[in-house]
Parts: C-alpha cells; sequence; structure tokens
C-alpha cells in the first residue's frame, strides 16, 4: 500500500509541476482500493502533495452519496452531500475535494483530474462534442456541462451506467464541457499514456497555437498603477502586480478582442479571477487610465456587488488586484491561462463562455467560496500588505530589518550591489513568508537611474509603496593625513547625496498616492547612526554625512508633510556582531585599530572592549532595536523630521 500511495504522490507532482497541466493548484488525484480511497484535500498543491496532502475516506460510506435522494433545495442539497462526504472522511482534519464522488464511479485504481490549457482549449470552444466524436470515437465519454457538486456527480454517474451496459467496460476518458478531463486507469505509467495520447489528437487539430512573447512594461506604470492601488484599497492595503506580453496585447487591441476573454470559461476563471473584468482603452495619459479606472471601479462595485480582480489596460498590459502578492500571481496565471482557452477555441469553433446562471452557481457555491478563501489567505502582523524597500538589505543592519518586517506582513524588496548575497537573502525571506512576499532587485543607490529603475520594479511587482528605508551606507575611517579627497567624496556620496536620491525617487510613488487616498501615511526613513548625532574622531567624512542627513530628514520632512508623508532617521548604536563592525578584513575594528584611533589598542578585541564600555546598557544595538523603532515610526502619525537615538544610551539628546 505504502508503495502506490508513492505512486500517487509521483503522479500527482509530475502534473502538478507543469504549468501546462495545472494552473493555481487546480485538479485533483486519487488512489483506491477495495475499502478507501485516497484524493488531494482542499488547500494542497499537487505540486508539492506529500502523504499528508490526501484526505482518506470509507468507500461504503461513500456510496451512500450515490443511493441517497437528497433535497430539490440547491443549497440544501449541497450542505447534506457535504454532511455525507464528511462522515464518510476518516482523516477529519483534512477537507476531500469536492469531486471524491466522481474519483470513487471510476473503477480504475487511479484517477487524474486536470484542467490542461489544451483540452480546455477544445472543451470551451463551441464544437467540442464534435470533435471529441471525431478524435476519440466511442472511447471518450463527453458531458455537457453541469454544475460542480451533486448534479454534476449524477450525471456522470448515469453516462457511467450507460456507457459500461453499452461497451462492457469502463470509459477511461471522461471530458467535461467547461471544466477539464478526468483519466481513469489501474497504473501511473497507463495514466501517462493516455493523457500523452488526448493531447496528441488535440495538437493536429490546432490550426494556430498562442505565442507567448514578453512585453516591456512602459515606464508610464509608476504614474498610474499606485493610484489604481488606492482606488482599489477602499477598506484595506491591495496589492496589484503587471504583467505585459503578446496575448494581452493581442486582447487589448480594442472592445471586439477584449469580448472574446470578457466573460469565464471554467469554474476555476471564476474562484480566482471573479466572473467580470474591467477593460481600459482611454490610455492618451496617464490621468486618462487613472480617470477612466477610477470611474469604472465604482459603476463595477456598484453593479456586481464586489470589487474587480482583473484590468486590462491596452498599452500597459494586465494588471491583477489582490489581497496580497500571493494571489495577484495566481490571478495573472489563472487569467493568461484563460487567454490561452480563448485563443485556442478557435480552432474548434470559438469560445464557449458559461451562462450566466452557471457562473451565479459558482459564485455562490460554498465549496468553490472556500477555494477562494484558501488562495486568498493573508498574512497577519503590524504591517500587513505594507510595500517596502530596505536599502543594503543583502546583509548587516539592513538584512536584519527586512526579515523582521517581512514577518510582520510587508512586501519587501531587498536593495543591494551584492545579487549573489541579495538572492539568497530573498529567498530565505519567502520560505517564511505567508501570502506576502520579497524580491531583489540589484541597485547602486548612488545612481539615480538605477534608483529610478527600482521603483519601477517594486511597482510592477506590488503596485506602489508605502515605507521607504534608505539603509545603504559606507564606511572609511581615517583623520585628515590619511583621508583622500576621493574616499570623501565616495563616502559623501553613498550616505548623504544617494539619500536625496532615494527621497526624490520614492516620494513621487508616494505622493500619487496620498492624492487617491485620504488618510493614508507614508514612511521614508533614514537609518543613519549616533556619529549623526555626536562627532566621531577620525571619522569625519561617515558622521559628516550622517549630520548632514539629518538636516536632509528635517527639510524633507517640512516639504511631504502636506502628501502625509513622514520622513525621519533612526540613529542606532554600533551593531557590533555585524559585517560593518566584525568583518575580519575589512570591518571597523580593523579600520579603527589601524587608524589608531582607540588609543593603547593593540588588538581587534581591545579595540572591541574599548565601545562597549561607552555603552551604558552595555551591549551593542541589534537589528531587533532598530526594527522596534522602525515599526514606532511607521505606526504613530505625529511624528516627522525627526532622529530617533537607538544608543542603549550611549548618545543623549540633549
Amino acid at each position: 500500500m505504502k508503495e502506490m500511495i508513492q505512486e500517487l504522490i509521483g503522479i500527482s507532482r509530475y502534473y502538478g509541476q507543469q504549468s501546462q497541466y495545472v494552473i493555481a493548484g487546480g485538479g485533483n488525484t486519487s488512489f483506491k482500493d477495495k475499502d478507501k480511497i485516497w484524493v488531494k484535500s482542499s488547500g494542497h498543491a499537487l505540486a508539492t502533495i506529500t502523504e499528508e496532502g490526501f484526505a482518506v475516506l470509507d468507500r461504503k460510506k461513500l456510496q451512500v452519496i450515490a443511493e441517497k435522494k437528497y433535497s430539490s433545495d440547491p443549497v440544501e442539497r449541497e450542505k447534506q452531500v457535504k454532511d455525507d462526504l464528511a462522515e464518510a472522511n476518516i482523516t477529519k482534519h483534512r477537507r476531500p475535494s469536492v469531486e471524491t464522488s466522481l474519483h470513487n464511479l471510476m473503477n480504475f485504481s487511479f484517477v487524474v483530474h486536470l484542467h490542461p490549457t489544451l483540452v480546455n482549449g477544445v472543451m470551451c470552444g463551441n464544437n467540442a462534442e464534435e470533435f471529441v466524436s471525431q478524435a476519440f470515437g466511442e472511447d471518450a465519454l463527453y458531458v455537457p456541462y453541469v454544475d460542480p457538486g451533486y448534479l454534476l456527480f449524477r450525471e456522470i454517474s448515469l453516462k457511467i451506467n450507460r456507457f459500461r451496459k453499452e461497451r462492457g467496460e469502463e470509459p477511461k476518458i471522461i471530458l467535461l464541457q467547461n471544466h477539464g478531463i478526468f483519466v481513469g486507469a489501474d497504473t501511473t505509467d497507463e495514466i501517462k499514456a493516455v493523457y500523452n495520447r488526448v493531447f496528441a489528437n488535440i495538437e493536429v487539430a490546432i490550426k494556430d497555437k498562442p505565442v507567448v512573447e514578453e512585453l516591456p512594461v512602459g515606464r508610464l506604470v509608476t504614474e498610474v498603477l499606485p493610484a489604481l492601488r488606492m482606488i482599489a484599497s477602499e477598506y484595506d492595503l491591495k496589492s496589484l502586480k503587471v504583467r505585459n506580453n503578446s496575448l494581452v496585447a493581442h486582447f487589448t487591441e480594442g472592445p471586439a478582442s477584449f469580448e472574446k476573454i470578457s466573460k469565464p470559461f471554467t469554474p476555476d476563471i471564476i474562484v480566482y479571477c471573479k466572473s467580470k473584468y474591467i477593460f481600459i482603452d482611454n490610455v492618451s495619459s496617464s490621468e486618462d487610465i487613472i480617470n477612466q479606472f477610477e470611474k469604472e471601479y465604482k459603476t463595477f462595485t456598484n453593479s456586481n456587488g464586489y470589487a474587480p480582480k482583473v484590468a486590462l489596460i491596452k498599452g500597459l498590459g494586465l494588471v491583477a488586484i489582490g489581497s496580497n502578492p500571493s494571489e495577484t500571481g495566481i490571478i495573472l496565471d489563472v487569467f493568461e491561462d484563460m487567454m490561452k482557452i480563448s485563443w485556442l477555441s478557435e480552432s474548434f469553433g470559438g469560445p464557449h463562455f458559461m451562462a450566466p446562471e452557471q457562473v451565479s452557481f459558482i459564485d455562490n457555491w460554498e465549496v468553490e467560496n472556500y477555494r477562494r478563501k484558501v488562495s486568498a489567505t493573508a498574512s497577519a502582523g503590524r504591517l500587513e500588505n505594507k510595500i517596502a524597500i530596505v536599502t543594503g538589505a543583502a546583509r548587516g543592519f539592513g538584512e536584519g530589518i527586512a526579515r523582521g518586517m517581512i514577518n510582520e506582513g510587508a512586501n519587501i524588496v531587498v536593495a543591494d550591489l551584492n545579487t549573489e548575497v541579495g538572492a539568497k537573502t530573498v529567498a530565505s525571506f519567502n520560505e517564511g513568508a505567508g501570502s506576502n512576499k520579497a524580491i531583489f532587485v540589484q541597485t547602486d543607490v548612488s545612481d539615480m537611474e538605477k534608483l529610478n529603475r527600482l521603483i519601477f520594479e517594486t511597482v510592477c511587482e506590488f503596485g506602489g509603496l508605502d515605507i521607504f528605508i534608505s539603509n545603504a551606507g559606507i564606511l572609511r575611517a581615517g583623520g585628515l593625513d590619511e583621508m583622500t579627497p576621493e574616499t570623501f567624496d565616495l563616502v559623501t556620496k553613498i550616505n548623504y547625496n544617494a539619500y536625496f536620491y532615494s527621497t526624490k525617487a520614492a516620494s513621487k510613488v508616494m505622493q500619487l498616492q496620498s492624492k487617491y487616498k485620504e488618510g493614508l501615511f507614508f514612511d521614508i526613513i533614514q537609518v543613519n547612526s549616533k556619529s549623526g548625532l555626536s562627532g566621531s574622531k577620525r571619522n569625519f567624512a561617515y558622521s559628516g554625512g550622517k549630520f548632514g542627513g539629518i538636516g536632509l530628514t528635517q527639510s524633507f520632512a517640512l516639504e511631504l508633510a502636506p502628501y502625509r508623508i513622514k520622513v525621519n532617521s533612526i540613529c542606532p548604536g554600533n551593531y557590533y556582531e555585524g559585517p560593518l563592525w566584525s568583518d575580519p578584513e575589512n570591518g571597523l575594528f580593523v579600520q579603527y585599530l589601524a587608524a589608531g584611533k582607540v588609543p593603547g589598542a593593540k588588538t581587534i578585541d581591545d579595540v572591541r572592549e574599548y565601545y562597549m564600555g561607552q555603552v551604558p546598557l552595555q551591549r551593542g544595538c541589534s537589528p531587533g532595536d532598530v526594527l522596534k523603532a522602525v515599526l514606532y515610526l511607521v505606526e504613530q502619525e505625529y511624528e516627522t523630521g525627526q532622529a530617533l537615538p537607538v544608543t542603549g544610551g550611549q548618545v543623549m539628546l540633549k
């Protein structure tokens, strides 16, 4: 039995890890013996499923569903069926797929139900039944659209019984109009062989395959998406993500093109993207796009009773509107698949959409609502779905601050020069993240063009910007005799000029957001230093830039206050464990020893002991200490232009 379950896991992952077969965790698989059935449970993706991802049910108790007479009221009927499904469930803590009874109907050891793009290109075409008859003859069972749940189960049950009587065998292929395909066999190798035959038969009938070539997203996106995000954030902060390719361009050429994707083809599309979508074609300027979206958004929500999840903007791209980045990614993938289905359907009589009453059933079906809730699971934290850039976040203070912020529900952009370390840092962030996300953008903060690119990438991925933390910095110690003009200029450019460049780039997006969302505050925070509050011997290049940074903070705060953009500095004490101090080759302990900054010091330990003795609380500052200061500054709404010391009492404000 263990071997068979491993086979089930293997076939599940085989198809689940290929997007042409499974999008957004759709589809389900099963294995059965005489007494029990193992079927994928809700909330588990085929791509990564383990044995714990399968619900186990008693087949005898499942048989009740085939024999029992249920209420004629649809809502009551589905509740009764769900209760009987739960009664048969041996693994009570796992919710079995709603299609479990269909898996149980097919008298094969293995059943694999998928929604492949190729298959749905046929099954969402007007000539689907005719093609199935020509291509598969009597080998396949074709089922016209029936609402999922008990009614679909009953319809397929009747058709399978008829098939058995007429053919004296079991149907291995069941094709469902506007839904997908079931394949059954007694081995997983045979499952693959049947699917390969199905795909081959469809391939030869396709007249024109969709070609998806990535297209650049226009720079106009930074002038549009942040405003759209605020308009959509009526009650809580939304995430927006844009995608542009040749397929999107094709279906946004005009109203006639959009009409071919204006309604859903399958239940999955409704679950993840809803059933109606916004099309913006007045794109002569960013203001025109925003104005049309605002008007369309209000009309849409008033008419439909829910907010849109998809907006197609001519010349800009496909925009997903979700509760978090996890959801926006799914929306983009599902809707792009819908466009491929529409394209493919032209080879099979043109697009066949779901009828309004069918759409309504899915939209209100409790089981599908459960799936939607699972797909939109949000992180919980003090920075829930805020978008934050942290410069110099590949390691050190920046890494610690960014890690703490993602743990509080923020979406993080790690901006750093070090690509290799930055990519690893982001990977570790995403391992522990919920529905929020981190990305890496290689950035030189002393280059205005690179900073503008950073903002662009952030907006494309998340839709806007709420917090910018200017943390990147360098330190080159030395007295007047040692310091060269070139070194002084470098330190000043990174620690002082780059703060100006960063604020200039970030504040544009924040000002746009403030225009379209009243009462919301945004934050620019400079990670300064205790050396910005008190002079530092033989370290004037660093200290002078940090002193100047506080002057910039106060000035920026005055200028940006009307836009509800708070600008503050945090002045940490020394982070002795971080690379800035402890790097064995170029850390400050090494530099200060070489520069003779600590009189009488002969070793690095002498330098460390000297500095530790300057702190009343007898320890260095940690990223966690700075994170608490960040959270304080973000959460309060009456603090701007300040330099907040986090020094363990080493520097006290006077």
